[in-house]
């Protein structure tokens, strides 16, 4: 079984639209959303939720108020002033370092594991599908994408699939970095702009550092055909590999709009038959030649 993951140095590439496209020509794989601070594969995939789990990382601490005496301990050991006047904590300052709750001389302080979103497994009309939601302003988001990617192998896995296509947050952060860790290869989908050159050249950075091989494909190309040579060049001097590039095509936001991809639209166009191409040169880097996966 192998994995793709699309990425992207910024957001707003184009990669899951690209992603949900590869997935309608695609069978026997299974979809996986790791943008979980961001996710929106959903809105084209249109899943339904057959299994819903909650996602707990980190402690949180509280105050029981029959137990509280008011000593004030708490809130002199508190180095980020969480804790008010009332000695209520506020949820947002709290770091969950526990030092109220170990050091409290009346054990009044609670630390509970803190439910910080959802993850579902969903079927789709391309496949099953496994993603996530992380509540707001919450943190870890690192931690979900790997249990995301963990679910979604075990699925493919037990369902004998061949294919696993991971829609991966965009930057170099640590949600990227959870979300490429051992994949058989990533696709990074670039635009032709001066910041889509630099960062790509960092997240392409990012997949060298971690040995995970790596495609490039520039959306839109045709809009800046300067910046997508320049692009094309530094692919060609980092020894990476130009999958192939797509036109700019206003039928890709039309049908996303629809919750639809742009094969599913229908119609032909160079848009399409560039998504159709560069799915082909993908699957051929992974080795996934068979018709039965890559049609």
């Amino acid at each position: 079984m192998k994995e793709l993951v699309v990425i992207s140095g910024k957001g707003g590439t184009g990669k899951t639209s690209l992603l949900a496209a590869f997935a309608s020509m695609a069978s026997r794989m299974a979809l996986c959303d790791a943008d979980v601070d961001a996710a929106d594969l959903h809105l084209i995939v249109a899943p339904a939720v057959r299994e819903r789990h909650s996602f707990t990382s980190g402690h949180r601490a509280v105050i029981d108020p029959d137990r509280c005496t008011a000593c004030g301990i708490c809130v002199e050991l508190c180095q980020w002033r969480a804790i008010r006047a009332d000695f209520t904590i506020d949820p947002i300052a709290c770091e969950g370092c526990g030092v109220c709750h170990y050091l409290c001389p009346e054990g009044a302080v609670d630390f509970p594991e803190n439910r910080c979103g959802e993850w579902y497994l969903s079927d789709t009309r391309f496949g099953p599908m496994v993603h996530a939601r992380l509540g707001i302003a919450e943190e870890n988001s690192g931690k979900l994408v790997s249990l995301v990617r963990r679910e979604a192998r075990h699925l493919g896995e037990t369902g004998g699939l061949e294919l696993i296509l991971t829609d991966g947050p965009p930057g170099i952060g640590c949600p990227v970095i959870a979300a490429i860790g051992g994949a058989d290869a990533v696709l990074i989908v670039t635009e032709p702009t001066l910041s889509g050159i630099h960062d790509l050249q960092r997240v392409a950075g990012l997949a060298d550092h971690f040995k995970v091989p790596a495609m490039i494909s520039v959306n839109k190309h045709d809009l800046n055909p300067e910046m997508t040579t320049r692009i094309e060049t530094y692919a060609e001097t980092s020894g990476l590999v130009l999958a192939g590039n797509v036109p700019f095509d206003p039928q890709f936001t039309k049908a996303m709009v629809q919750g639809m991809t742009i094969f599913e639209q229908g119609g032909s166009s160079p848009a399409t038959e560039a998504v159709r191409e560069l799915w082909q040169r993908v699957c051929a880097k992974l080795g996934l030649t068979a018709p039965s996966v890559c049609e």
